[in-house]
């Protein structure tokens, strides 16, 4: 059993939204044998140092995210991607605590098999997410503008996901170059779209 964490105890006593809810996910989980924390202002759960579980509250939902979740089975139909473009991360969403109860023999298998997972050092495969293909007014403007090519290949490759997602979202052509010259002093500096 997961020894209870007084970091946790304190942002589950202060929580305004899926209180109850959250109370019933930290009671299932504290039956496995993870260690709580609290990170990102959140309860996350870890097995030997690797996170494995976390407890999210969100405006219409709580949910439990499985880090590695990619990488279970799903016979119940339960694990959701968070985002579009998530490749790691599964979430099991919850708006009432009697939803909890009801999976949790389901929640309880799910856990260990992500323990499991862990155990046996399984990773997920993130090569495919370096391979971007960039929209043409960004790959126009790396050929034309060297220093502009060489800062943004020295960023991070989650950097550089962020700036192709965030240029290739707009439909316009004109509103894609926009955003590139917008962005290309965050870009020099070396930083990402939502850095400051």
């Amino acid at each position: 059993m997961t020894h209870s964490n007084p970091q946790v105890d304190r942002f589950l006593s202060t929580a305004t939204r899926w209180r109850d809810e959250l109370t019933a996910l930290r009671h299932i989980v504290r039956d496995c044998p993870l260690n709580e924390e609290l990170k990102w202002g959140k309860p996350c759960y870890t097995f030997e140092g690797s996170n494995v579980l976390i407890l999210q509250g969100f405006k219409d939902f709580c949910a439990l995210l499985f880090t590695k979740g990619a990488l279970l089975d799903d016979p119940a139909g339960i694990l959701r991607k968070p985002g579009e473009n998530t490749q790691s991360a599964r979430r099991v969403t919850f708006t009432c605590t009697q939803a909890v109860g009801e999976l949790e023999p389901v929640l309880k298998a799910y856990i260990e098999a992500a323990i499991d997972v862990e155990k046996a050092g399984l990773t997920i495969d993130f090569n495919d997410k370096h391979a971007l293909t960039y929209p043409e007014e960004l790959q126009r403007k790396l050929d034309e503008d060297p220093a502009l090519k060489a800062a943004f290949e020295g960023l991070t490759p989650g950097r550089r996901r962020a700036y192709n997602l965030y240029f290739s979202g707009a439909r316009q052509s004109s509103t894609r170059e926009s955003r590139i010259e917008k962005c290309r002093p965050k870009i020099m500096d070396g930083l990402g779209p939502n850095d400051r």
